[in-house]
């Protein structure tokens, strides 16, 4: 071979390099964001301690291998074994709802190529947002606690499961109704999706880790919750003060007014 030979540089070979680089990139990109809503949906759970408990065996059965501990790596080689099937059992209801996330544009949802192939269509929003506010208004005026979790992309049956499944049109009467303290629906939460109560008295998951003062009480905490796990976006009353607080992404939206408020949610459709 020639040392010339190496300079035989083409432009197809800089396409192939510059290909390849770019899907290391994509892969990378891909493999941290699964990752990353992997361990949102575990996280505050049992689920995140059996699986550090799991990694931990892991770790000494491959000690004990570099250490030829014959007998103790035999045994953990065949607790590890049979521990894979004990994950997809221990895990199945995480494992349904990350699988549920990735078939949804929760992930993709933020991302230029999918906005470039929806750029054509304009989502068409079928909750009056308008009246939603409203009568979120007249609920805090009385200081009638509620929590409303609007559906976005990823599914909630989870917690629609958790409930009683309805579909009823939304309207701000039956919203009034099923949040009037002396309903029997008036526990728990209501799921809308579209323009439609598909659940009322749900209960969400609330994860113990979540800090936050003590002036806000069990309602935030499950709308923190469910926005974190989820694409969900949740609005709450606060029986106590009547302060109408908006959840996204587990974390409080800011806004100075009504005003702001609806903009909010209509941008997060």
């Amino acid at each position: 071979m020639k040392l010339f030979d190496i300079l035989d540089f083409t432009v197809v070979d800089a396409i192939d390099i510059l290909l390849f680089a770019s899907l290391l990139y994509y892969l990378y990109r891909l493999i941290k964001a699964l990752l990353y809503y992997l361990y949102r949906l575990i996280r505050g759970t049992v689920a995140i301690n059996i699986f550090m408990g799991i990694v931990i065996i892991y770790l000494i059965w491959k000690i004990t291998e570099a250490l030829q501990m014959q007998l103790l790596s035999s045994i953990l080689g065949q607790f590890i074994g049979v521990g894979v099937f004990a994950l997809i059992v221990v895990f199945q209801q995480e494992i349904r709802r990350f699988l549920l996330t990735i078939g949804s544009t929760n992930i993709t949802a933020r991302n230029k190529l999918h906005r470039a192939f929806h750029f054509f269509k304009e989502k068409e929003i079928l909750l009056n947002i308008e009246s939603l506010i409203n009568v979120c208004q007249k609920l805090a005026s009385t200081n009638t606690g509620a929590l409303i979790v609007l559906e976005h992309n990823m599914p909630l049956d989870f917690v629609t499961q958790t409930g009683d499944k309805v579909n009823i049109e939304f309207s701000e009467p039956i919203i009034e109704s099923i949040f009037y303290k002396n309903s029997p629906l008036h526990d728990g939460a209501i799921v809308i999706k579209g323009d439609h109560i598909v659940a009322t008295r749900v209960i969400l998951p609330v994860a113990s880790e979540i800090n936050l003062p003590k002036r806000y009480g069990l309602r935030h905490r499950a709308a923190i919750s469910i926005t974190e796990k989820t694409d969900a976006t949740a609005l709450v009353v606060s029986e106590e003060t009547g302060h109408i607080s908006y959840f996204k992404n587990g974390a409080f939206v800011k806004f100075k007014n009504n005003d702001e408020l609806i903009k909010a949610v209509q941008s997060d459709f």
